[in-house]
């Protein structure tokens, strides 16, 4: 997702002294620069601008955040996380780039929406993920359910 001005991948940019609520749609890409508040749903790009704070659901198919996002997120193709990014709530994308220093707090599932298994669950609390497993039992300490009863 490379930055581009209002003519190319951005057509649309709401300006940094905008505060907006409710639901907006559109087709191709948005650039957040303000505040809006509510849900968002597009077959094109979201680009959270740097001190932009979104307060919102989205549905998009591709996400890139350097501002402030707390709420759900669910994209079709890829999320972004810039070095200056915080995401607060849970994610669901086909692919995700976290950039060092980025702040993610949620649950993340990264992998094909089709019901295909192997896709990546994680938890964080943190700016660094880490991947969900169960302890692996050493050798020789598992015991079947209902021993020593």
């Amino acid at each position: 997702m490379a930055d581009t001005d209002a003519n190319g991948e951005y057509p649309t940019i709401l300006g940094a002294d905008a505060r907006f609520k409710g639901e907006l749609e559109f087709d191709k890409g948005v650039r957040l620069l303000g505040t809006f508040d509510g849900s968002i749903k597009s077959k094109g790009r979201l680009h959270v601008a740097p001190g932009a704070k979104l307060n919102a659901e989205v549905n998009a198919a591709d996400v890139q955040i350097e501002g402030e996002v707390r709420g759900n997120l669910t994209a079709s193709g890829r999320v972004h996380l810039k070095s200056t990014a915080r995401l607060e709530g849970d994610l669901k994308t086909a692919r995700l780039e976290v950039t060092e220093g980025a702040v993610f707090i949620g649950r993340c599932e990264v992998g094909p929406s089709d019901g295909v298994k192997g896709h990546t669950i994680l938890s964080t609390s943190a700016a660094e993920a880490q991947p969900r497993s169960e302890p692996t039992p050493k050798k020789g300490t598992a015991q079947p359910v209902g021993a020593g009863k």
